[in-house]
């Protein structure tokens, strides 16, 4: 079990470092938005993941506030760019 909880982590982190990287050097407004929400997705899985590893529930409310907010996001960087370009 700690083995695959390790696994996980590091997997999580590379992937945080790479979205990371993307937000700093991202050529346009549109990639480093859609970096942010690869960010805001690790992040749910990860509190995803220490839920399961832990057997508890308790931070349901914080991943469905966490998944609220990024469709939101997607939803209204959408309306942005579309209106950027009219």
């Amino acid at each position: 079990m700690t083995v695959t909880v390790v696994i996980v982590a590091i997997l999580l982190s590379v992937a945080a470092g790479l979205a990371l990287f993307r937000v700093v050097r991202g050529p346009a407004l549109l990639d480093r938005m859609v970096a942010v929400e690869v960010l805001l997705s690790i992040m749910i899985g990860a509190l995803g993941a220490e839920a399961a590893v832990n057997r508890h529930a308790t931070t349901l409310p914080i991943l469905i506030a966490l998944s609220m907010l990024g469709f939101i996001g997607s939803v209204s960087l959408v309306r942005f760019a579309a209106g950027e370009e009219a």
